[in-house]
This record gives C-alpha cells, sequence and structure tokens, in this order.
C-alpha cells in the first residue's frame, strides 16, 4: 500500500483484532492464569506465518509465537474451522505450560476456499503434568517439565460442525 492513511488504519483494524481475542479470552477464561494475571498474548500473521499484528500483552509470547505458526502450517493442513495446538519448545515454544492455540482464517464465499491468515493465542495453564504438581517444576530435562505437544489439530471443521448442530 503506497497510501500511509490506509495502511494506518489497516494496522489499527488488525491490532483491534488481536486486542479483542484477548479480550474475550480474558473473559471465557476459567484459569486464574488467564483471568488474573493475563499471561497470555494473542496475535495476526499472514499466510505464511509471520506476525502482522499483536496486542500489547506478554513480550516473550509474541517473540516466539510465530516459529508455533509456521511450525502449524508446516506440519499440518488447515481446513476452515480447524484449530491446531503446540506447546513444543523446539518448534516456537515458550516452555510447556504455554500452550499455543492457532486457527486458520479463509475466505468462504469463493470456490476453493482462500487462506487469508491466521490467529493465534498463546497461554500459560497451570498444570501439563510433569514430575511434581504445578507449571514450573525444578526440572533438569525437557521430560521432567511435561507434556510436549508437536502441532495438532485440536479441533476439525469447528465452523462446520456448529452450523450443521453437530457436537464438538
Amino acid at each position: 500500500m503506497d497510501d500511509p492513511i490506509r495502511t494506518e488504519m489497516m494496522k489499527h483494524r488488525l491490532v483491534s483484532v488481536a486486542e479483542e481475542m484477548g479480550a474475550r479470552l480474558q473473559r471465557a477464561a476459567f484459569s486464574p492464569n488467564i483471568k488474573e494475571r493475563c499471561d497470555f498474548s494473542c496475535a495476526v500473521f499472514d499466510t505464511s506465518g509471520n506476525l502482522v499484528a499483536q496486542a500489547a500483552h506478554i513480550p516473550v509470547h509474541l517473540g516466539a509465537m510465530p516459529l508455533s505458526v509456521q511450525a502449524c502450517l508446516e506440519s499440518l493442513t488447515l481446513a476452515p474451522g480447524d484449530v491446531a495446538m503446540v506447546n513444543d519448545p523446539y518448534r516456537g515454544g515458550t516452555h510447556l505450560p504455554d500452550l499455543t492455540v492457532v486457527s486458520p482464517i479463509f475466505m468462504e464465499d469463493i470456490s476453493p476456499p482462500t487462506l487469508l491468515g491466521l490467529v493465534a493465542n498463546r497461554a500459560h495453564h497451570a498444570d501439563i503434568g510433569g514430575m511434581s504438581a504445578g507449571s514450573m517444576p525444578l526440572s533438569q530435562e525437557i521430560f521432567q517439565e511435561g507434556l510436549i505437544i508437536p502441532p495438532v489439530k485440536l479441533m476439525v471443521a469447528v465452523k462446520k460442525m456448529m452450523t450443521s448442530g453437530g457436537c464438538y
């Protein structure tokens, strides 16, 4: 875009998407780590997994999150309504209790649906398994911290299931 006004307007629109994601995540959360401590981050990505816009949340989350989004893109074929998850520190994760959830955004009014970008959030969870209760054991090896989750589909075609009356 050569028009600086249009560029700024688009930037602010995308940042507001990330901010609204964070506000909704915080309101919907049951975990005090998310609801009260605000230990989460939200961002918008392009089709290659590059960071486009972020909310003013936790910088360490946002610094590594593009690698997690790119790992999901490389490992999975994401379709409209799919939701992926990853926490693997060798694929962009920070530490195991920080789970990253990635959702593709498609333009579905055309055939075939076209990927417009992705949205992702990373939030700290109280326990991911491991050698002791809580989210940060005094471990010497990564496997002592808990469950390592490679990029996996957490949900498949969520929107299609919701609109067809199916269970999810």
